[in-house]
């Protein structure tokens, strides 16, 4: 009797073994403010974009041999409540004081993936920004007890240390390669690290296309001729020298993000690892510091690019079903074996990728919701948010503005209609006007010809005020520029569109909707802001 029981003890030990070895690999690289602007979209777009100029090969690579998906969005477009949600898998709203940017808190009382992983017995570790600004520091990730940077942090100013010693005398590729030589020494230590009976989640969550760029660095650095780009612009970007330049500066560093992602695929692969790792390649909002891009609703503000390689799983395929980032804690939990905590809203991913279809998959998956409350604190008066839900189908896009008397883009401050700051302060300090977009060159433009005929409807829509509902008919008018909400012709489609928000904000409990709707208006949501303005963590 001892003796049988000792042997149905090893073989459960044997058993447990062999499942934890079995367990995927899963590699999450995640770009700060990258948007949806990968060359593997081009061949998707229906109209000429910037995604026929830029090159991802890397990324295009796990969407050619994984899952392509043309409807992914984030839920809210900042970066500590997007990924708030993205680490829950709950609606930005449902985190606490993690649905806010400056003065956001985690206070642990959500489960976060990561650290269920880790129970899970998954070696965890993460490099550069996880969740911040907020305090504690990336808390969801174990507050910085599993980052994997001693190799440094030069990556995230991309640009700006690549341009520093290219001027100093280094070639051009010798530079980039000091670069991606942190990555590399990153992730390999995360790898050394990992014991052998162990499978690894693995966070890659560099900072480099979050402003600030070095102006002329997308043609310096990486070829990418701004004039490329002309006609390939969003219809709401005025197309000109300056704002085609600025562009090609963020698409440089969305290239140097996608060089990374090659590092990493090269050290599993050399680890002989690959092909037992699932890889995910996403980022946590649309570009910074455009008109419509970042802190917007819509497509450009929170459509993001996403690839899913599962070796093992078919590939090749293009996905159309719509998909929410929150949808990646349950997915990740899935594909890892370990438990669900109650209360996510996210819809896990696996069947769709089990799936050997292409197109629409699941019908269910035909909306998304997105919102927002609170990005720079001081934007508006009183530290105040500037509130906002939205439906996304893929005929419609339906916005709920709850406080239309606010500007979206926060308060003009010092520009009026004589004055405003210098286009060298609105190019560095996002918080001289307008702070919820950040500075750029793109922002001091459209302030310098805000009076000019010509232009000045691109400034009305980049910083004007905006009515309680908005409602674009995609078929139409894909750059969602034209309001039809008070058409006429519309008002059912209106009408259902709103219900079904309404519906969705209130089965899960959206404070801005329940009760008297006054949560966010309040402190702790209205308190002091966070000394680490504009979403970007510093290098360690």
């Amino acid at each position: 009797m001892r003796y049988s029981r000792l042997f149905l003890l090893l073989m459960v030990l044997a058993s447990t073994t062999a499942s934890a070895a079995e367990r995927p690999n899963i590699l999450f690289c995640f770009a700060d403010d990258w948007g949806r602007y990968a060359s593997a979209y081009a061949a998707t777009d229906s109209q000429p974009t910037a995604n026929s100029v830029i090159k991802t090969p890397n990324f295009d690579r796990v969407a050619q041999q994984g899952v392509l998906f043309t409807n992914a969005f984030v839920n809210a477009p900042s970066c500590t409540p997007c990924r708030s949600a993205l680490v829950s898998g709950r609606y930005f709203f449902a985190t606490g004081r993690g649905a806010i940017l400056n003065g956001a808190v985690w206070d642990g009382s959500v489960p976060s993936f990561p650290l269920i992983l880790n129970d899970a017995g998954y070696h965890i570790g993460e490099t550069w920004k996880v969740w911040s600004p907020g305090t504690p520091n990336d808390a969801p990730f174990g507050a910085g007890k599993f980052a994997y940077e001693k190799a440094g942090g030069a990556f995230n100013g991309f640009s700006q240390n690549v341009t520093k010693l290219v001027h100093q005398g280094t070639p051009l590729a010798a530079a980039k390669e000091q670069m991606y030589a942190q990555v590399r020494g990153n992730f390999g230590a995360f790898l050394e690290a990992c014991p052998e009976d162990k499978p690894f989640f693995y966070w890659f969550g560099p900072t480099n296309v979050h402003r600030t760029w070095v102006q002329g660095s997308g043609q310096a650095l990486w070829n990418i001729n701004p004039d490329s780009l002309q006609g390939k612009l969003p219809k709401f970007l005025p197309d000109v020298p300056e704002i085609r330049e600025d562009f090609a500066d963020y698409l440089g560093e969305a290239q140097a993000f996608d060089g990374g992602v090659g590092v990493l695929l090269e050290q599993l692969k050399a680890a002989g690892k690959l092909d037992n790792t699932i890889v995910v390649i996403s980022g946590d909002h649309g570009a910074p510091g455009f008109p419509g891009g970042k802190c917007n609703l819509y497509d450009f503000g929170v459509g993001v690019a996403l690839a899913i390689h599962w070796p093992g799983q078919p590939g090749g395929r293009v996905v159309d079903d719509f998909v929410n980032l929150m949808d990646l804690c349950p997915t990740f939990l899935e594909m890892a074996g370990a438990k669900l905590p109650p209360g996510m809203h996210g819809q896990s991913l696996v069947k769709l990728l089990e799936s050997d279809q292409s197109g629409q998959v699941d019908p269910s998956r035909n909306y998304v919701v997105t919102g927002r409350e609170r990005h720079v604190a001081s934007a508006r008066a009183g530290n105040l948010p500037y509130p906002q839900r939205s439906y996304r189908t893929h005929d419609f896009l339906y916005i709920r503005n709850f406080r239309p008397e606010r500007y979206p883009m926060g308060d003009p401050y010092a520009v009026t209609d004589t004055e405003a700051p210098t286009a060298q302060a609105l190019t560095n300090n996002t918080r001289v006007a307008f702070a919820d977009m950040d500075a750029s060159p793109a922002k001091a433009w459209l302030v310098a010809h805000r009076q000019d005929e010509k232009w000045k409807w691109f400034y009305d829509y980049a910083f004007g005020k905006r009515p309680g509902e908005e409602l674009y008919d995609l078929k139409k008018d894909p750059d969602q520029i034209k309001n039809v909400a008070d058409d006429p012709a519309y008002a059912a489609v209106k009408a259902k569109l709103g219900a079904q928000l309404m519906d969705v904000l209130t089965s899960a409990g959206d404070p801005r909707v329940i009760g008297d709707g006054e949560t966010f208006e309040k402190p702790p949501f209205t308190g002091p802001e966070n000394a680490n303005a504009g979403g970007k963590k510093k290098a360690k």
